[in-house]
């Protein structure tokens, strides 16, 4: 354990802060984008949804990879780099012309996004042990306050006309800009272990964090890439108010993350996943019962309250691990969670070629609600 002063520990939580910032902000500027981009190449549901599975592909080949470089090298260098190359990949996917191009990209967009999250998840949880409470959420608040920012951002160029190559090309050099700023003040803690597998079994703990994660983040990927396709093609709103239930989850999903920590000190981990489960499939299923511009978008308000706390709780008990290094724990239920992330946007795609978006969503309302079921048999104890 490091011994700090109080002005350190603000300093790394900062500098730790900022990189949520990065990631949330570059990912939700492609987010944003897809409907154009999908338009762009003259891709149906089911088209969109196989070029999307190469994110998935892309993470899954990084899972062996990623947990043993930060493990071996530390969080902090891998942190680094993995902050300059994601927003990079983000600015070749603005400039591909051809389906196979843009294939390949999104396997290296995928690659580095798995590599930026568990090494900055790794960082937040030594942060965390150093202040002695639950933090984590404070930092994944940060990450759903970017995708909030890079939404708009993505509505300013939509509205200014910028070319997809431009709009990533600015976010990219703004994350960059973040990078060069906060990379002296990150934590040093983890320093580099002896050479170690580069693949380790997680056990059985490790396994339910990773699957809680997975079925909340099935919800969150379906939310970031079809919640605008649901309010046009369902809740059937003009095209000016496309984005509402994309933004009002944003909006509850930050600020829940935000009082969340306080929320888990009070009522303790496992009954704030239960609620939160609860809480999502809820939600959804208001916005599949009830396709209206208001009910939706209260539906969709409550699921972003839903899912706010429960990837921040999981990763932080990953982190915690007693039988695995924190790098190696994290990016086990990091690399499950975010495998939920990244599949759940092309199932849906898939599934509303065949049926519609509404069975699609009925779906989704069964993972979230499988959180619940989940959380009873983990053991929440530190």
């Amino acid at each position: 354990m490091l011994s700090v002063t109080i002005d350190q520990k603000r300093s790394y939580r900062i500098a730790t802060s900022i990189f949520f910032f990065i990631a949330g902000l570059t990912y939700s500027s492609w987010a944003c984008r897809i409907h154009d981009i999908k338009s762009q190449f003259g891709l149906g549901n089911a088209g969109l949804g196989s070029v999307l599975f190469a994110l998935p592909i892309g993470l899954m080949v990084s899972l062996p990879v990623s947990g043993w470089l930060v493990t071996k090298t530390g969080s902090r260098r891998v942190l680094i780099a993995a902050g300059l190359l994601f927003p990079f990949m983000l600015t070749f996917i603005g400039f591909t012309t051809h389906i196979w191009q843009l294939v390949i990209v999104l396997f290296c967009f995928g690659f580095m996004n798995n590599l930026f999250e568990i090494s900055m998840n790794t960082q937040a949880v030594g942060i965390e042990n150093l202040y002695g409470r639950s933090i984590m959420a404070s930092f994944h608040g940060l990450w759903s306050l970017a995708g909030f920012t890079g939404v708009g951002i993505g509505t300013l160029a939509v509205n200014l006309n910028w070319p997809i190559w431009q709009h990533f090309l600015i976010v990219a050099l703004l994350c960059w800009v973040l990078v060069f700023s906060a990379r002296s003040y990150l934590l040093p803690a983890d320093a580099p272990t002896d050479d170690g597998p580069l693949f380790a079994m997680p056990d059985r703990k490790i396994m339910q964090l990773g699957l809680i994660a997975f079925a909340s983040l099935v919800t969150e990927g379906t939310m970031f890439d079809w919640s605008g396709v649901y309010f046009q093609k369902v809740v059937q709103v003009p095209e000016a108010l496309t984005t509402v239930g994309y933004i009002a989850f944003m909006s509850t999903m930050a600020g829940g993350r935000f009082v969340a920590d306080k929320v888990v000190t009070r009522l303790g981990v496992k009954h704030v996943l239960t609620y939160a489960g609860m809480i999502s499939s809820t939600g959804l299923l208001i916005a599949i019962l009830f396709p209206h511009i208001v009910t939706a978008t209260l539906g969709f308000l409550l699921v972003g309250i839903g899912v706010s706390s429960i990837v921040p709780l999981v990763l932080a008990l990953a982190g915690k691990s007693d039988t695995l290094p924190p790098g190696m724990a994290i990016a086990a239920v990091s690399t499950v969670g975010f495998l939920g992330f990244l599949i759940g946007p092309p199932m849906i795609g898939f599934i509303a070629e065949v049926l519609d978006l509404r069975w699609s969503f009925g779906l989704i309302a069964v993972f979230a609600g499988c959180t619940v079921w989940l959380t009873r048999g983990i053991d929440t104890k530190q």
